[in-house]
């Protein structure tokens, strides 16, 4: 009886051995088999998806085989790892284990959307609308129920969002892109605002902005912005209107055909500065962080006036005689190739830019 008992037992140990090791080339065989695939192609793994579940649809896919063996490793080795939502790139020659490590990861694939500085907030909400990764929440909706679905009622959107390149997967909104870039240029302001230079004529920050926003629309010139921050800083001191042509462009709207007239600078509106004293309501278009350090840091000096030279930069004057020459110099006596502002980097995302201003100036 013993010895039949020990025969019986040794069996099922060397069955048992036998199982476990077919089980183990069995699940080998799965993480190591080579995704159907002929060339590259984007799994969508939407929010509360699971392992169980994808791996399913890969086989019914025809992309991988042995879901089974597949669902067990995952449950038994990573069982609480958390299958982030998102795209991940299948390429031909990847293994079901790659593919499992990049979940492991979260190697998600990411996408991006440039703001881009001196933007108005009509050209922010085109890119938004255009870019085929980002679910569209806000079509058909006013400016101001935008800012009340971002949770800010009342607040006016214009220049209210930081320029960057911000990253992101699939399945994230327009609204909540709007909400980060929202709360980077809050974030920015504030640190900027706080060493701001001492006696400034701004009542606050949102000023600080707005006259950002002038210097961004004045010059694509770095070393250009602090100096025209100055211009316009000591304008305001001494009461001496703005007269910045990007204001009146602004104020014209969808009206601005390309070509600013004498009639347009006479042209009462909100915006233009060579009818209104000091800064416009609000800002005219997004700027960067450097355009905010030079409204907060104004060069000082003597100089009134600015002109466009031609090639991007521009020529500064204390007196209206010396602004006067400049401009006959400039711009009466244009080139063929004069630019008022640098030429234009080409960029992924297309954007319309705006024609620039030719600076404060004193007209008849």
């Amino acid at each position: 009886m013993k010895r039949k008992f020990l025969v019986l037992l040794e069996t099922g140990l060397v069955l048992a051995g036998l199982l476990l090791g077919a089980s183990a080339w069995k699940l080998n065989s799965a993480l190591d088999q080579p995704l159907n695939l002929t060339q590259e192609q984007l799994l969508d793994v939407p929010a509360g998806a699971t392992p169980t579940g994808t791996f399913n649809r890969l086989e019914a896919d025809d992309i991988l085989n042995d879901a089974f063996w597949l669902r067990l490793y995952w449950r038994f080795n990573l069982e609480g790892q958390p299958l982030h939502s998102g795209e991940y790139r299948m390429t031909p020659g990847m293994t079901a284990q790659d593919l499992i490590g990049l979940w492991q990861r979260g190697e998600v694939v990411q996408y991006s959307l440039t703001l881009v500085e001196g933007w108005n907030f009509r050209q922010v909400r085109s890119a938004l609308a255009k870019h085929e990764k980002i679910e569209q929440t806000l079509d058909g909706l006013s400016d101001s129920e935008v800012m009340e679905k971002l949770g800010h009622p009342g607040v006016f959107p214009e220049g209210r969002f930081f320029p960057d390149t911000y990253r992101f997967v699939r399945g994230m909104t327009d609204a909540q892109l709007l909400e980060k870039a929202y709360d980077r240029l809050e974030k920015v302001l504030a640190q900027e605002w706080e060493q701001r230079a001492p006696d400034l004529p701004y009542t606050g920050p949102y000023q600080a902005l707005i006259m950002a926003s002038l210097v961004e629309k004045e010059t694509g010139v770095p070393q250009e912005r602090g100096q025209i921050a100055g211009v316009f800083v000591r304008r305001m001191n001494i009461g001496m209107p703005l007269q910045t042509d990007p204001t009146v462009i602004y104020g014209l709207g969808e009206r601005y055909n390309g070509k600013l007239t004498r009639a347009h600078l006479r042209e009462p509106t909100p915006y233009n500065t060579y009818t209104i004293p000091g800064l416009p309501p609000t800002p005219i278009a997004m700027v960067g962080r450097e355009a905010i350090h030079a409204a907060l840091h104004p060069v000082s000096g003597s100089s009134l006036y600015f002109v466009a030279k031609g090639d991007g930069s521009h020529t500064f004057s204390d007196d209206l005689d010396a602004h006067n020459s400049a401009v006959r110099e400039f711009q009466i006596k244009r080139r063929a190739d004069y630019r008022s502002s640098p030429a234009p980097t080409p960029a992924a995302e297309p954007a319309s830019t705006p024609v620039e201003p030719q600076g404060p100036k004193d007209t008849d």
